[in-house]
């Protein structure tokens, strides 16, 4: 049977730790915590376009949301 190949930890590249998947460490996961809450990272948003039935439909009282 082949083995499979060990994953790599997102922040430094060492072989992650069961304990503290997917990162190798308590360490890079304190490093990964703080770069989102730093803004590092980011999840894109999309503007998303409305048409003027889908207006209207907004504006309608009479239907449900």
């Amino acid at each position: 049977m082949m083995k499979k190949p060990s994953a790599k930890c997102p922040i430094c590249e060492k072989p992650t730790q069961e304990a503290t998947k997917p990162f190798c460490s308590d360490r890079c996961k304190q490093v990964d915590l703080n770069k989102w809450l730093s803004g590092h990272y980011s999840v894109p948003a999309v503007e998303e376009e409305f048409s003027e039935s889908d207006i209207s439909d907004l504006e309608d009282p009479r239907i449900l949301h």
